[in-house]
């Protein structure tokens, strides 16, 4: 796997379970996506720009599908995640001598949870997501993971 040595430009998504059809959205100027998966959750693509780009719409597919996965990680274990949970991605594209490449950074938010049972969760939910098992070996993933 190739790691980036020039980042090009970045996109970002930030994801949440919305439990609340009627929380406040993102600020004027910019775009939110209601985006939904198998089971029918609701998830929420918040904040992007008036015109995202293919990094930021990978970001806000692959946060979809890994948020679901995360759920489905936490049901697994019969872990009740926090209500307040977040995936943030980044995905970058850039340049590693004159290849071009992508990288993604995860943060993933789990208030409240022990750090260890909840990087567990994160990484099962890696190997349960189709974007993830997609790109394993192919892209550079970074996990943060926060229970604070």
């Amino acid at each position: 796997m190739t790691k980036i040595e020039n980042v090009i430009f970045s996109g970002f998504t930030h994801t949440t379970v919305n439990h609340d059809p009627n929380a406040q959205r993102g600020d004027h100027g910019v775009v939110d996506i209601q985006l939904s998966a198998p089971g029918g959750d609701s998830h929420e693509f918040i904040g992007a720009v008036p015109h995202p780009t293919a990094e930021q719409f990978f970001a806000g597919a692959w946060s979809a599908c890994y948020i679901t996965a995360l759920g489905l990680a936490a049901s697994l274990k019969k872990v009740t995640l926090p209500a307040d949970f977040a995936v943030d991605i980044q995905v970058d594209v850039g340049q590693a001598g004159p290849g071009w490449f992508l990288a993604a950074k995860f943060t993933v938010r789990l208030p409240g949870l022990d750090q260890d049972l909840a990087e567990k969760l994160v990484h099962a939910a890696h190997e349960i997501c189709p974007y993830s098992k997609a790109v394993k070996g192919n892209i550079e993933v970074a996990v943060n993971v926060i229970t604070a």
